[in-house]
């Protein structure tokens, strides 16, 4: 069953769509989409539709400024996006068939689900699964660059155009002072990350450091596979979908 959704958030309304088995009652998983990406695209639609077929739900989300969601992707910054991802978890919480919540992420959205797992702790996320996690955006807007363009980072411009999408100011100023490593490191529960080697986006250190500073975690690298987890994407899925299950006993 899948349906879409609006949830209301601090500057507007989220869009989401929820993919639920015939069970009354199951564990869900808010899955987070990265940078100019939405909820209805690779990798996630595929998880989402495995998650699915074991009996697990999805909710997957729109971060301001993409997909259906509410504001300007200008306006768009980490913060806000974590603050979004809170605002989903909140809602799911309270669905009284849910039996259980954990998060997926994709590169900036597995940035954004680390750090509010981190925030929420164990007793609230049941695990963890970050997909080429992407914090490089921190370094990188230490060092004034963003997927080719360059920007004095002392100075960042109002807007800088990346790829037909406008980038404002305060992405770039959020972005510098993110504790990214700090606070995810705060989550306690089982983590899986998942990181393609030639990844010319993400380099494989960032996970390689996530991996060193969980408690629980597993990385998994994954020869010859890119950013967007094209060629290895039945695997992901599958490795994706097993670990949550196992986590839930399924």
């Amino acid at each position: 069953m899948e349906r879409k959704l609006y949830i209301e958030a601090e500057g507007g309304t989220i869009a989401a769509l929820l993919r639920r088995p015939a069970a009354e009652g199951c564990p869900l998983v808010i899955l987070m989409h990265g940078f100019m990406s939405n909820k209805g695209l690779e990798p996630l639609k595929s998880i989402a539709k495995a998650l699915e077929e074991v009996g697990i739900a999805s909710l997957s989300m729109d971060f301001d400024g993409h997909g259906e969601s509410y504001g300007r992707f200008r306006d768009m910054t980490v913060p806000k996006e974590i603050e979004d991802a809170r605002r989903v978890y909140e809602y799911a919480s309270k669905l009284p068939w849910v039996k259980g919540i954990s998060f997926l992420g994709h590169s900036q959205g597995a940035v954004v689900a680390g750090m509010l797992a981190g925030t929420l702790g164990k007793d609230k996320v049941d695990c963890l699964v970050q997909l080429a996690p992407a914090a490089v955006l921190k370094d990188d807007a230490l060092d004034g660059v963003l997927m080719g363009r360059k920007y004095d980072p002392q100075n960042p411009p109002e807007t800088l155009w990346v790829l037909f999408h406008k980038v404002g100011k305060g992405y770039f100023l959020a972005a510098q002072t993110l504790p990214i490593y700090d606070t995810s490191a705060l989550y306690e529960g089982p983590v899986l990350l998942v990181h393609g080697r030639e990844d010319k986006i993400v380099p494989l250190r960032y996970s390689e450091r996530y991996d060193s500073l969980y408690k629980d975690s597993r990385l998994i690298v994954l020869d010859g596979e890119g950013h967007l987890m094209r060629r290895c994407r039945a695997q992901i899925t599958a490795t994706s979908t097993d670990f949550i299950k196992q986590r839930y006993g399924l």
